[in-house]
C-alpha cells in the first residue's frame, strides 16, 4: 500500500476547508440523496461523499457503509486530490500498488473498484471529493 502525498497547496487547502465549518457537522438529507442516488444510478453498493483533512476523510454522507470516518492513511480519495486528472478510476484495487494492502481492499468491505472525482473549491483547491466504490460491479 503507497500512501498519497500531501496536495502541493494542502496547508491553504485545509485552510479553506477549515473556513467552511462543514467537518463533523450533522447529517443532511440532500447530501444524503446524493449519495443514494449516485449509489443507484452506477449500480454501486456503497457511495460517499468525503471530506480530507489532515488525518482523516471524514464522509458528510456515506450510503451502504456504517463508519463515517478512516485514517487518511488508507484514504483512496487522498490519491485523486493529488492526482492531475478529472476522475481517477481505480478498476482492480487487489493488483494496484497503490491500494492492494489497503485493509478496505483486503478485509471488510472488500473494495475493488474505485472512482473518485474532486470537487474543487471557487479557489481551485481540491476541498471536498465525491467517490463511488463497489465490491461487485465496474462502470
Amino acid at each position: 500500500m503507497k500512501i498519497a502525498n500531501k496536495h502541493p497547496q494542502e496547508a491553504l487547502r485545509l485552510k479553506e476547508l477549515r473556513s467552511y465549518s462543514i467537518l463533523d457537522s450533522l447529517p443532511e438529507k440532500d447530501y444524503d440523496n446524493l449519495t443514494a442516488i449516485a449509489a443507484e444510478i452506477c449500480e454501486t453498493p456503497i457511495s460517499l461523499v468525503t471530506l480530507l483533512d489532515d488525518n482523516r476523510q471524514w464522509f458528510k454522507s456515506h450510503h451502504g457503509l456504517s463508519i463515517s470516518e478512516t485514517p487518511i492513511e488508507v484514504s483512496f480519495c487522498s490519491h485523486t486530490i493529488v492526482e492531475d486528472k478529472d476522475i481517477l478510476i481505480v478498476q482492480d484495487s487487489r493488483c494496484d500498488d497503490r491500494f492492494n494492502e489497503n485493509p478496505f481492499v483486503t478485509g471488510d468491505p472488500g473494495v475493488v473498484f474505485y472512482a473518485g472525482v474532486p470537487l474543487v473549491s471557487p479557489k481551485g483547491l481540491p476541498w471536498e471529493l465525491y467517490v463511488l466504490r463497489t465490491t461487485n460491479r465496474r462502470i
